[in-house]
């Protein structure tokens, strides 16, 4: 007998469906304090991935600001305010469309009323012309966008306090248009840095951490784009992922995830390093799992669980969600075949190697067997 087969996964999107919004600014008029070697090059790959799915060329907005030497291989228009305000106002509004992505990578600051301020490539230490995030997104879930209702932001910039900077003069108010409130859209908004946090950004190997995060992820997920993946199963795995490079002293911020839609309005962040020490160990080890880019695929999951042979998946419930998927595999074993945890464990990196996601993993299955035989001592 075996498991009860995996439910078939959301239907495609219909690449001709999906429209993005891809920004990438390195250079600004304000100077060489303000280079930022990366975003243009983050960008460009995060458009090759959605042009690799099968998005037309015509709706991959491309907006960059490069620094020499990088020279960008493909079209792309500029990134000053005029231009992405107009894209924002007038061109990605008026689309009719399905998938809306939008990709932000440059500097950022969190103003005074808690808003997000993306600088764009013309800002001056004088003029720091940006885009107002919250604004935006309040335009793009309300009435004046008829269209696109699934919505993923992914934006990779710091939200260092304005005060903090100690600009000479407040930022300027600069909100968009917006509209009417709807309960129409569906929106998905990943921030890379968390409240008054920088953004680490490495400028040798010219990308963001968030950014190189984010890209290997969806890399690893790319056979459900152009639709979004499931942010309830990428966020596990950003968080896994960024807390590793927290403890190896490369990065203090702490991405967050907020979810709206008609059904629903959160928040959630990447936890401390003391609150991840309390969490449960089967969320931790779930975590874990969902770190590795294989576990969003229904084909290569069911490779790693059919390692394990007959004799532990005949009593396991699958689903196709890949976190209720991974919980419970997890349950099954720690709770009847706590050896095979090893298995799992042997079975997963043997399709993926990656040493930091290969401590995690071995980590939390340790400390999840711990935690099983000490609830069956207690009877």
């Amino acid at each position: 007998m075996t498991g009860r087969r995996a439910d078939a996964g959301p239907p495609p999107v219909d690449p001709a469906r999906v429209h993005a919004l891809v920004v990438g600014i390195e250079a600004y008029d304000a100077g060489s304090g303000w280079d930022l070697p990366g975003p243009a090059r983050d960008a460009v790959r995060f458009r090759r991935l959605l042009q690799a799915a099968g998005v037309p060329d015509a709706q991959l907005h491309l907006h960059l600001a490069p620094l020499a030497p990088y020279q960008p291989d493909v079209p792309y228009r500029p990134a000053d305010h005029a231009t992405l305000r107009r894209v924002l106002v007038r061109e990605l509004a008026s689309a009719r469309g399905e998938v809306l992505w939008v990709w932000w990578g440059g500097h950022g600051v969190l103003d005074r009323s808690g808003h997000l301020r993306l600088f764009c490539a013309d800002a001056t230490t004088d003029d720091k012309v940006g885009i107002d995030l919250d604004s935006a997104l309040a335009r793009y879930s309300g009435d004046a966008v008829p269209g696109l209702p699934r919505q993923l932001w992914i934006v990779d910039a710091c939200e260092t306090f304005e005060e903090a900077l100690a600009f000479r003069e407040p930022l300027p108010p600069d909100a968009l248009p917006v509209g009417q409130r709807t309960l129409a859209h569906q929106q998905t908004v990943l921030r890379a840095a968390g409240r008054g946090r920088a953004a680490a950004n490495d400028p040798v190997r010219a990308t963001g951490l968030f950014s190189e995060v984010l890209l290997d992820l969806l890399t690893g997920r790319a056979a459900v784009l152009p639709a979004p993946p499931d942010p309830e199963e990428l966020f596990p795995a950003v968080r896994a992922r960024i807390l590793t490079l927290r403890e190896a002293g490369r990065t203090l911020q702490y991405p967050e995830i907020r979810l709206q839609s008609p059904e629903r309005t959160e928040v959630l962040v990447a936890e401390p390093p003391q609150e991840r020490r309390s969490l449960r160990p089967l969320v931790r080890a779930v975590d874990a799992l969902l770190a590795y880019p294989l576990m969003a695929d229904p084909a290569e999951r069911q490779t790693v669980v059919a390692a394990l042979g007959p004799r532990l998946t005949g009593t396991m419930s699958r689903h196709s969600k890949a976190r209720t998927d991974a919980t419970n595999i997890l349950n099954v074993l720690v709770r009847h075949h706590p050896e095979a945890l090893w298995d799992l464990y042997d079975a997963v990196v043997s399709v993926d190697d990656d040493p930091g996601r290969a401590s995690a993993l071995s980590d939390a299955l340790r400390e999840l067997r711990a935690a099983g035989e000490s609830a069956r001592g207690r009877g």
